[in-house]
């Protein structure tokens, strides 16, 4: 029922969006926003992310709305792919400001960050456990040395940096994301969505390129994933059932993709950054903008979030 509602919106998304870019064009010829990697707060009300406004990125914090705004941290390392611990008092992160991308994890309402990895590789997206015990994170530190692209595993630990175990052995794996019921695990091998159970680590692939997924995200039921793909030629939003079936686009923005989708823990919206380059191909312009919207998916109602 979910699924039919989803494909229903697809025609006021199209509007939404339509008046929403148009509004963008005419407020934002100033200055340059480059926001990403958005991600809810357990009671879906704050979203945090990163910014690059005017230098390396940071990351800030803001209602659901878009109002209010406030910078959590300022340095002049790259820090990004932020994420809420499950009780919303923490966010776990990775940053380079020790030389080297590491996974850290801060208080949200302030005090000196936590190193949780130490490793000569590069460890990223961090992904918090729902209850709260483990972290999953990416990282190259077991690709073989002198690889000209290094490989990425997905890797688990406690959430004090302790006892880490590699989950992943072959390709190149991205972006772990939890399910909400806590017996799998979501992520991309190169451009698929598979899935590994926890309890067998047994791993689905679930799209298959040229049809392809990126970026999973869970529902609160753990029954659907959204994920992006540039299947028919734009970068869209799709949804599918956790078993791979019924895939299909529900957000197709009038100019640019939608990457990097993000389903709120109460289940209603989802939150998407859009890229405003002309096709799926096209190098990440430094001067272009990245943009934080939210849909409302029973709705299809669009809202822009970055200002």
């Amino acid at each position: 029922m979910l699924l039919g509602r989803l494909v229903r919106v697809l025609v006021a998304l199209a509007l939404a969006a339509v008046g929403a870019w148009a509004l963008w064009n005419r407020s934002s010829t100033s200055r340059v926003v480059r926001d990403g990697s958005p991600s809810w707060s357990p009671d879906s009300r704050r979203i945090v992310y990163y910014s690059e406004r005017g230098g390396p990125a940071d990351l800030w914090i803001m209602e659901a709305t878009g109002d209010n705004p406030r910078q959590l941290t300022n340095t002049p390392a790259d820090e990004g792919g932020p994420v809420f611990a499950p009780d919303g008092k923490q966010i776990a992160f990775d940053t380079d400001r020790d030389g080297n991308f590491e996974i850290y994890a801060m208080e949200v309402n302030g005090g000196a960050p936590r190193r949780l990895t130490d490793h000569p590789g590069r460890d990223v997206s961090p992904a918090w456990s729902r209850d709260g015990k483990h972290i999953a994170f990416m990282s190259d530190r077991d690709s073989p040395p002198g690889t000209p692209t290094p490989n990425f595993d997905i890797y688990l630990m406690n959430t004090d940096g302790t006892g880490v175990e590699r989950l992943t052995t072959t390709n190149s794996n991205w972006f772990p994301q939890f399910s909400p019921d806590g017996l799998k695990i979501a992520f991309h091998v190169w451009r698929d969505v598979h899935v590994m159970d926890f309890a067998t680590r047994t791993i689905l692939r679930l799209t298959h390129d040229p049809a392809n997924g990126m970026y999973p995200t869970w529902s609160r039921d753990s029954q659907l994933i959204a994920f992006m793909s540039w299947r028919n030629g734009r970068t869209e939003i799709f949804t599918m059932n956790a078993d791979g079936s019924n895939q299909h686009a529900i957000v197709t923005m009038p100019r640019g993709g939608a990457i990097d989708p993000r389903w709120s823990p109460d289940g209603t919206r989802l939150a998407f950054v859009n890229v405003p380059e002309e096709t799926a191909h096209d190098e990440q312009n430094p001067e272009h903008h990245r943009v934080i919207y939210v849909v409302e998916l029973a709705s299809g109602k669009l809202t822009m979030l970055s200002r």
